[in-house]
């Protein structure tokens, strides 16, 4: 009697190889298109945020230095402060004003109250949320930059940081990130239409 050892063959093609090689190829194609599509996203929005609306309304910017406001307003929001009349604040509302009239320093505080002097000039009492008093002094029309329009978390330490070229600067990371997340993207087209052509199946 003969005995015949089985004899294992290799069933797997070349076909199936390229298949296993393309595969991650494609998919790292497409994740980095996506990605790409992400950051431009982002970029737009961001600049949307923090640039164009703020120049569209005439609104300012400033940063939260304290934390008198915390926790809804910590330490590196970036507040968006836009123009207001002082007849239209009410009870509630998040102003920012002139510590001292005609100077620079601001305070973003909570109006607590609105009461009149003696003079019958309206004025209004503020207050910090994370603070246990109301402010020493009442604030007069003359101090009021605006009222609060928008805020965003943290991004007021990048704001910060630049001081006061921040109003040329931005634009220009703005755009820098949005031509960085158009490029990723045209790059990502051309090596996906590479791939396709490198890929087909020659007659």
């Amino acid at each position: 009697m003969s005995i015949f050892s089985p004899v294992s063959r290799d069933v797997s093609s070349p076909d199936s190889d390229t298949a296993s090689t393309i595969r991650p190829r494609g998919f790292l194609h497409s994740l980095g298109t996506w990605s790409a599509y992400v950051a431009l996203l982002l970029a737009a929005i961001s600049a949307l945020i923090v640039i164009v609306i703020p120049m569209a309304t005439g609104s300012h910017t400033y940063t939260v230095l304290t934390s008198s406001m915390a926790p809804k307003y910590a330490p590196g929001t970036l507040m968006v402060v836009k123009p207001a009349a002082a007849d239209s604040l009410r009870v509630g509302d998040v102003i920012t004003y002139q510590i001292e009239s005609g100077k620079p320093a601001v305070i973003s505080h909570r109006i607590t109250a609105v009461e009149a002097t003696q003079t019958g000039e309206q004025v209004f009492i503020t207050k910090g949320d994370n603070n246990s008093l109301e402010d020493a002094e009442a604030v007069h029309e003359v101090q009021i930059k605006g009222k609060l329009f928008y805020a965003v978390p943290y991004v007021g330490f990048a704001a910060h940081a630049v001081g006061e070229q921040r109003g040329k600067i931005l634009p220009v990371v703005a755009v820098g990130f949005i031509a960085l997340g158009a490029l990723s993207m045209a790059k990502g087209a051309i090596e996906k239409n590479r791939s396709k052509k490198t890929d087909r199946p020659s007659e």
